[in-house]
Parts: C-alpha cells; structure tokens; sequence
C-alpha cells in the first residue's frame, strides 16, 4: 500500500537494466506529477550518456502499465509519474480495510531502550525538561506501535553528594514537616533552603558531607531518609507526567542509584580490558578520536581522585546493563545538544569495552532548546526557570477558553477535556514541528491558533471528519468501491497512501516533524476536498466513495497525532 515504494520497486529493475546494476531510484513525490524519479540525472557522468536518454529508456522497460496513467520525461531527465485513478483508488481500498492502515508490524521486532525526560530528584521539573520528554515519548509510542519491545528508561538523579544536604535539611525540618512540604510540589524551595544552609553554615556543612558518607556506604537510616526523597519527588513527577499526558509510569523511573553497585565493577571490567589510565590521579579511558580544542587526547574520566564515580561511570554501567542484562539492541539517549561530546565518547569507550557490537547501537537524540519570545532562553518573569507544571497548566487554560469562545454549546466538562487536549497538544506539536536539532521560540498565539502547521488545525481537521459522520448517522462501509473523478479527491488519495512510508521514515530518523509535515498536508488537503466535494448531499456510489475518503483520512490523523501523543477530541 505504500505508493512511493510500490513505483520504487517498478522502477528498479528497470534503472538496473539501464545501469547494467543495482539504482536507487530514487521516487519522491512532485509537483509537476504525481511522483517523480530523477536517478537519471545521478547516472549520466557514470554511463556517459544525457540523462533525458536514460530516462527515456527506462520508461520502455518499467513495467509500470497497470500502475501509471502516464510516464513522461521532463527537463534535463526527470521522469514524472502519474498514478491511474483505479490503481490509486485500489490502494486506497486496501487501506481502508486494514486495521493498521497501510503500515505493517516489523518484520524483526527489536529490543529498545528510550532514555528520556530524567529530572533531579528534590527538584521541580522545568520548561528544560519538557523537549526530552516529549521527544523520548514520540519514540515510545511510534515504536512500540511498530511492533518493537520497548523499555522507557526515566533516568533520575538521585544520588550524589547533594543529598547529604538534602538529607540534613529533611532532619532539620521534621520528617512530617518535610514529607508535607515535598508533597506540596515545592521542591525547589526545599532544595533552595538546602543549598543557602550548606553555603552559609559551616556546622551544616559538615553535618552533609558526613551523611553524604553514610548514604554511599549503606547506612540503613541514611537510606530511609533518601527513600523519603525519592518517593515524594517521584510523587511530583508523576503528576506532572499525568497533566503532559505521556506514557511514563512509576515502574519506569531507573534513577542513578540503580547503577551504584555496578559501577566498581564497570571500571574493574574496563581495567582488565587494558583501557584505564592514570591521567592527575584519576582513572580515564582515552576514546580514539576524542580531542580537545589544544588538539590533546580527552579523557573520559571514569573515576575521580578521590575515589568517587561521575556521570561517565553511571552512563557506562547503564549501556552495559541495557545491552547485556536486558538484551537491547538499540539504545535512545533524548538528551539536549550540549551532552552530545560526552555521548560520543560514553559510546566509543562501550564499543571500545565489547559492549556495544552489532547489531547493537546507541544514538544521542539530539535537541535544541526553547527561547522566548526575545530568542534568548525562556524565563519567568523573575528570570528563573519556567517550571513546567505552571506552563502546561496556562497552555490547558489559554485552550480551554478558546474552546469556550469558540463552541459555546460545549458543557462545563466537555469544554475542560477540549481544552486540555488542545492545550497540551499545541505544546507537544509545537516542539515536535519543526526540526529536533534547532532551537525555536514558544509563542501562544502561533501554537494555539486554528491555522497554519499547529496541532488544533489538526485536532479541528478530525473534528470535521467525527462531525460528517454524525451527521450521516452512519458509518463508512468498508467494502465500498472507491472513485476519484475529482482532483480534490485524487489529491487527498494520494496524501493517505503515503502514510506508511512516512512512519518506515521517522521510526528510523526520529525527526518527527517529517510526520507533523505529512499530517499538516493530509490536513490541507482534506479542507480542499472538504470544500470542493459534498460529501452527505452526493449522488451513490459517490457518497459512500467519499465517506471512505473521509473516514481514512480522520483515523489517519488520529493515528498519526497518537504518535506523537496527541489526543483527537470528536468536537472542537
């Protein structure tokens, strides 16, 4: 069912013929056909012939007769396709009467780990761990949906020398005192009042560091305490999880601490590999490649002089439990743009080590940040961070009011549950549109408006499709014939035929604005058709023709949004 590969496999041979061997080639779609091939114009310097020759000939060897209404050559080579109208409304068909829409569970499902969102224990989550969250769950769920077994991994802080502060200050308030303060989801006061004891009481200070002792050496009322912590914080972050509607859960939180006893014996393995150094009394490995601005090797310190172990020794003893101990065979590490040295090299020293080998592989899914409107870092108003409770909290407000203005006849809790659907889907599109690797600016007014590549232009396409069918008082029938005399109907077959190979894409790339692109167009031409075609007031078999064009294209879209987790409210 997926039309673009369908052409690709046709051409192929073909191509081959041509090329005397294997060509790409290379099908996407146009705008002067349907499709269009341009492997000639790649193959003309290696036969020596012009491309509009080659193109030419392969038109007589593609056996494309049952498939193309027509094939012809343009400009310096291209070879422009265009799809019969029985053949594209078959695929339509087809699609239609398949559950997954076109898009097929993998041949060889994988094991994957997405590590994403991994907030501070003691500490409230902010608008910087909102791209990480909503990125790693996009994953999740497109992966999964392809068949995958998928293991999320909440990578928390929570172990450390800062938790010998923490740890006093919860003594110093009363453990009810403190458990009501942490409950209330003031974490960053708590955190803050711990951290101004530590800086200005020498007395605290040490009180700290000698817990901080304690807890690394598995002191039993050390560890209650911490226990105490880790449980209301992942309280806190769960809420917050709940309001951004991802599919985290408690059974996901792998904070650091689950690695604490592997990581001695991490460092001992890589010893025995011969792969420590000694580099100003630290342990190091000294991954090929790795080089500083001065242009000297850099180290990855996996043990410092004192004896205690950093990130890279936690990040180290993850990969090696997930590759071994659980099997995985892809690793996902959302992680904003900054980190992307240390993960380069995390990576080197595990393929290094023999604990990333084919077919296993790790990749830093990488991100920009969110700016304000000033393109500088987004602040609160006081210049701290934007706490991402209170920002889902005011995009839930913001829609809920539109919602309200928009629809009046909406009830009180109709109106609330539109409203949270949109708001926090106008937040997740927004970071999910455009391209991971860039920074972009969150702007209200854009994310929330009912035009342009924005989630509720989406959400308000599904609505119309849920609104043709109430009115029908009927389903589409799934076995009915479908026809496409009309330009606006070929337009929107040949969006939705084009799913598959959308999702194949992005479940490998991870760049899902390719998916938001697809669904913004399926979106537009689904309002092209909708004002160019009645649907309810034409003539059988146009009517249940159309029916199946609009009810593909509303599971499409409701699909393609769950994706990337994002609700279809049926009014809006």
């Amino acid at each position: 069912m997926d039309l673009e590969r369908l052409l690709a496999d046709r051409l192929a041979p073909a191509f081959a013929a041509v090329a005397g061997g294997p060509v790409d080639p290379a099908v996407r779609r146009s705008q002067h056909a349907d499709f269009q091939s341009d492997a000639a114009l790649g193959l003309a310097r290696r036969l020596g012939r012009p491309p509009r020759e080659i193109a030419a000939e392969v038109r007589e060897h593609a056996a494309l007769a049952d498939l193309c209404a027509a094939v012809e050559v343009s400009g310096p080579g291209f070879l422009n396709l265009t799809v019969a109208g029985h053949a594209l409304g078959g695929l339509v068909s087809a699609m239609a009467a398949d559950p997954r829409l076109g898009v097929p569970p993998v041949a060889e499902p994988e094991t994957v780990v997405v590590d994403y969102s991994g907030p501070n224990v003691a500490k409230e989550m902010h608008v910087g761990h909102l791209r990480s969250t909503v990125i790693g769950d996009a994953a999740a769920r497109t992966l999964e949906w392809l068949g995958h077994r998928v293991l999320r991994a909440n990578h928390l802080g929570d172990w450390g020398t800062p938790f010998g502060m923490l740890i006093e200050h919860l003594l110093d308030l009363g453990e009810a005192g403190a458990a009501q303060e942490l409950s209330m989801g003031d974490l960053d006061g708590f955190y803050k009042a711990a951290r101004a004891k530590f800086d200005d009481d020498e007395a605290f200070r040490g009180r700290s560091r000698q817990r901080v002792v304690a807890l690394q050496g598995g002191d039993p009322a050390t560890l209650r305490l911490w226990r105490l912590l880790v449980t209301q914080s992942e309280g806190y972050f769960l809420t917050v999880y709940d309001l951004l509607d991802v599919t985290l859960s408690g059974d996901d939180f792998r904070g650091e601490s689950s690695y604490h006893d592997q990581l001695a014996p991490t460092v001992e393995e890589l010893d025995r590999l011969g792969l420590l150094r000694r580099s100003d009394g630290a342990d190091c490995v000294f991954p090929p490649g790795s080089v500083g601005r001065d242009g000297e090797p850099l180290p990855l310190i996996v043990r410092k002089s004192d004896g205690g172990y950093g990130y890279p020794a936690t990040d180290l003893a993850a990969l090696r439990h997930r590759t071994g101990a659980l099997g995985a065979t892809r690793l996902l590490y959302v992680v904003g743009l900054p980190q992307r040295r240390h993960f380069e090299m995390v990576f080197a020293v595990a393929v290094q080590a023999g604990w990333l080998t084919a077919p296993a592989r790790a990749e830093h899914v990488g991100f920009g940040s969110i700016l304000g409107p000033d393109g500088r870092m987004l602040r609160s108003r006081a210049g701290g961070s934007v706490k991402l409770a209170g920002l889902l909290t005011e995009a839930v407000e913001r829609a809920t009011a539109l919602a309200r203005e928009r629809n009046p006849e909406l009830g009180e809790s109709e109106a609330a549950e539109v409203g949270c659907a949109v708001g926090v889907g106008a937040i997740k599109y927004a970071d999910l549109s455009g391209d991971r690797h860039k920074d972009y600016v969150l702007d209200w007014e854009r994310m929330l408006s009912l035009d342009g590549n924005t989630a509720p232009y989406l959400q308000y396409a599904y609505s119309r499709v849920r609104s043709i069918f109430r009115r029908a008082g009927a389903a589409a029938r799934p076995d009915a014939e479908v026809s496409l005399a009309e330009p606006a109907e070929r337009a929107l077959a040949v969006e939705l035929v084009g799913f598959a190979s959308v999702v194949e894409e992005v479940a490998g790339g991870l760049e899902f604005h390719r998916l938001t692109a697809y669904l913004h167009r399926l979106a537009v031409a689904f309002s092209a058709f909708y004002e160019r075609c009645p649907v309810l007031r034409a003539e059988e078999p146009v009517r249940e023709s159309r029916l199946v064009l609009c009810d593909l294209t509303g599971r499409v879209l409701r699909q393609g949004l769950d994706l990337l987790g994002i609700r279809t409210p049926e009014r809006l």
